[in-house]
């Protein structure tokens, strides 16, 4: 008999339906040990050890595996792909006891598929000490961050403050964003269109070329296009070809989740999660767009067989990897088996990330789409206009959605003379740069090299849950308190929120990875000058006051404070500006502006005891409208 241990009971079942009665599957639920949660648990004086212990729940389960344990012959970790799941082996095979390296191995597959499970088992290996400490490395560099800074926080601006290391960068891109915004001064500009008719009756439009400044301007030229003749000076048609887009990475794939159906990188990593422990996707923490060759050969098979040889591809199409540490060469995000695209899954949101998954890796080995790209360019007395448009020659991966957005352009000659349809123009004012979403603030940490795929969807959660920035329409903003901590890790620990410095500390979590570093002293250089400054800044730094946003409404209570918002523990609410002198406190309603479209009564924004925001009227329980979608108003 031999023991295989996973982290999760769904993988634990997953693997049993390929394993036959010689083995026996146990879950450790996770990490079997860790930090403790109420001290530091790490002894600087002593180059830094980590003190691991154990929950009750921890020890139960531990001590359950290692009565299994002593009664079978080999014992297989095979916890997830990378620097955690290696963590989570080491972690387990320390607590089970010094047994022999025969008898106890480190197995490693990236998708759960009966030929994986088997080819793993066939090609046992060591546990990877260089993974391990590379995990245990930013374990204890973000324990340090977190347990130092936290008590100065609470000194210098409120109790019950934290801080973190990625955290506090990625509060930092959202206040900057915000403070952009609010220094934008938008530039008034105007836009003509023409609508022109050619010499076969068909109509097109086209744009005019050039700057127009104001309303003066506009009518002016709009006076003359109104009086003069229309031909077409030029046409310039040149040929494209389009590659599709290469497979998901965790980050690509929460990006087009936020994007398309506007999920938070928590839920979209919670779906994949599911998918690849039942066995339908690959491991869903990578940032590698490699493909195993037998996984683009039966791509192409699947391609010829459905969409025709001519969509298939010669050779197979591989793409650039980002990946810097080898013993982390991960697939990309694809299916297990391309010929299921629709399998029994558990619920929706499961079948909308997986035919995500699904069509994102078949148009990648698909043939490019081919076509021309057409500029018309027409004469106006001394002004120019101009339409652009593309014909589709060869629909290529665009067939799978099965729509290719072709503007066609109808045909027409140089010189020839076009017939005036129509004229609008439009007063437009520049726009600020839009507030972060989910996809946006990853593809910034990700483009900066701050964070690794295991890390973007706790960071975008933590940040949220410590009310540092608040959802707005699925847009995130800074808060009042987001504001004062950034502002005085700014002032004070430049290098913590600084983005050159925490990119080079995760390539040197990177390099303990690859085996070139060594984690204590990486964690050492980073210490010694962080404790010096934290002992300056407290002894130094000036307390920093929190601002609050006002009302304007006079304190029902007292009559003399003003209603101020506060955030407390459990969000927003109204509370006197006069406080503690009067304790006057009320539940604050996040009003959009709508009205309810069954009783009339304010739309307010909600939340779930899970923290997800959702519309619901103010009339609540006498009127039970909610909606995960703004309402339009009555």
């Amino acid at each position: 008999m031999n023991l295989v241990i996973v982290e999760s009971p769904t993988k634990a079942r997953t693997l049993a339906k390929f394993l036959g009665d010689g083995y026996k599957i146990e879950a450790s639920y996770g990490h079997v040990r860790d930090l403790p949660q109420k001290r530091l648990g790490i002894k600087i004086d002593k180059n830094f050890e980590p003190e691991y212990v154990q929950t009750k729940k921890q020890e139960e389960r531990i001590k359950e595996i290692k009565r299994l344990s002593d009664k079978v012959n080999k014992i297989y970790l095979a916890t997830d792909p990378d620097r955690e799941g290696e963590a989570i082996a080491w972690h387990v095979g320390q607590l089970l006891g010094v047994r022999s390296q025969e008898s106890v191995k480190r197995i490693v597959f990236h998708e759960i598929t009966e030929h994986a499970i088997k080819e793993a088992l066939e090609h046992p290996r060591e546990l990877d000490m260089k993974l391990v400490d590379a995990q245990q490395a930013r374990r204890v560099l973000d324990r340090l961050v977190g347990y130092k800074l936290s008590p100065l926080l609470w000194k210098k601006i409120r109790r019950g403050l934290s801080a973190g290391r990625v955290q506090s960068v990625a509060v930092r891109l959202v206040v900057e964003r915000e403070r952009e915004i609010e220094a934008f001064k938008p530039e008034e500009y105007w836009q003509i269109d023409v609508m022109l008719r050619n010499i076969q009756y068909l109509v097109f439009g086209v744009r005019f070329v050039g700057d127009i400044k104001n309303q003066v301007e506009a009518e002016e030229i709009e006076k003359k296009l109104l009086n003069t003749e229309y031909r077409v000076l030029n046409i310039e048609k040149k040929d494209f070809r389009r590659t599709p887009p290469p497979p998901f990475t965790t980050s690509t794939l929460q990006q087009a989740a936020a994007n398309r159906l506007g999920w938070s990188a928590k839920r979209t990593m919670q779906i994949a999660q599911g998918l690849y422990e039942e066995g339908h996707i690959t491991y869903h923490r990578t940032d590698s767009t490699n493909l195993a060759m037998e996984a683009v050969l039966a791509a192409k098979d699947f391609i010829s067989a459905n969409y025709g040889k001519d969509h298939a591809l010669d050779k197979p199409r591989f793409y650039k990897t980002k990946s810097k540490v080898a013993q982390e060469a991960h697939e990309a995000i694809r299916p297990t088996n391309v010929a299921l695209k629709g399998v029994a899954f558990q619920n929706r949101d499961q079948e909308k990330i997986y035919e995500m998954i699904w069509k994102r890796f078949v148009a990648s080995q698909m043939a490019e789409a081919r076509g021309i790209t057409v500029t018309i360019v027409v004469i106006a007395g001394e002004y120019k206009l101009q339409a652009r448009g593309d014909t589709i020659i060869f629909d290529g991966w665009y067939k799978l959605n099965g729509e290719t957005n072709e503007l066609r352009l109808p045909e027409v000659s140089e010189g020839e003379r076009l017939e005036f349809v129509d004229l609008t123009k439009e007063q437009k004012f520049t726009q600020p740069p839009t507030r972060y979403n989910d996809a946006s603030l990853i593809k910034a940490l990700e483009e900066m090299g701050i964070g690794r795929p295991s890390t973007y969807a706790p960071t975008l959660s933590t940040i949220q849950d410590r009310q540092y920035v608040e959802k707005i329409e699925k847009r995130f903003k800074s808060t009042s308190l987001g504001l004062a901590v950034n502002d005085f890790l700014t002032v004070n620990f430049s290098d913590i929120v600084d983005y050159k410095f925490t990119a080079h500390m995760e390539d040197e979590l990177d390099e303990i990875a690859n085996g070139v570093r060594q984690w204590r002293p990486v964690i050492k250089e980073f210490y010694e000058p962080f404790a010096a400054k934290l002992g300056t800044v407290t002894e130094t730094a000036a307390r920093v006051k929190v601002e609050v946003e006002t009302t304007g409404e006079k304190c029902p209570k007292c009559g003399q404070g003003e209603v101020v918002i506060r955030l407390g523990k459990f969000g927003k609410f109204l509370a006197c500006s006069r406080y503690p002198e009067c304790d006057y406190k009320a539940n604050y309603q996040n009003k959009t502006g709508q009205k309810c479209v069954k009783c009339g009564g304010d739309v307010i924004i909600r939340r779930t005891r899970s923290g997800r925001s959702f519309y619901g009227c103010s009339n609540y329980p006498k009127c039970d409208f909610a909606s995960w979608t703004k309402p339009k108003s009555i």
